[in-house]
């Protein structure tokens, strides 16, 4: 099993990466931390438990310290966790300073499920080619492991239809709602029409990262509305 520690200031979307990744066989989340000191601290008391953390789902933005020099405090441990970046900060030097820092991967938020499952799965990939014992056998193991880190799934990542920045826009209107949402409340609150509100939201759900809450009035059909996952 592979075990994996959660840094993620937002209890919910802590929640979140724990239930998907009970979704994924092959890993276990022994941890979640939600400073960047508290993930430290659970990397070693991991270590000196004879029982190190393969695995850092690393959001950047901590509200104690960056993400970032979490990742460079990381890497003295022997041995050191992978990393995969899960965070909302697009900018081009963050980026760069995080494969500078050995940050594996990185999956911009708001993500499904399939986007997640597929940088995991090439995670495991990239494990697998390194072989068991840590140690390349020669060239061609490294380079296979290089390609499951480089390539990617553009379908899981950027599923037909589905457009990142209206994906963002419906997740930050979900967020600021003050309860659960019609596809046509959140199609006005954004600007788009409800049928394509509708379709994000449903994958949304599909995905576990919404709920739906039906409500049965006296008569018609009833309405779905749809709200952050509890």
């Amino acid at each position: 099993m592979i075990r994996v520690l959660i840094v993620e200031d937002d209890p919910l979307i802590a929640q979140a990466h724990r239930e998907y990744l009970a979704r994924i066989p092959g890993f276990v989340v022994t941890a979640v931390a939600h400073a960047g000191r508290d993930a430290l601290r659970a990397v070693t008391t991991a270590a000196h438990g004879g029982e190190p953390i393969d695995l850092v789902l690393l959001d950047i933005g901590l509200p104690d310290t960056s993400g970032l020099d979490v990742a460079a405090s990381l890497s003295v441990f022997q041995p050191s966790p992978d990393i995969i970046a899960v965070t909302s900060a697009r900018e081009l030097e963050v980026v760069r300073t995080a494969v500078a820092r050995g940050i594996v991967l990185y999956l911009l938020k708001p993500f499904t499920f399939a986007a997640f499952r597929d940088k995991l799965d090439h995670y495991v990939a990239y494990r697998e080619a390194l072989g068991s014992a840590g140690k390349a056998a020669g060239q061609h193991e490294i380079d296979r492991a290089m390609a499951a880190l480089r390539s990617s799934d553009s379908r899981a990542s950027s599923p037909k239809g589905i457009a990142p920045a209206t994906l963002d826009r419906i997740v930050g209107y979900l967020r600021e709602a003050d309860g659960p949402c019609t596809a046509a409340e959140v199609g006005a609150g954004i600007g788009v029409s409800r049928v394509t509100a509708w379709r994000y939201l449903e994958r949304l759900a599909d995905d576990g990262a919404l709920v739906r809450v039906t409500e049965y009035g006296r008569a018609g059909r009833p309405q779905v509305r749809y709200t952050r996952r509890p």
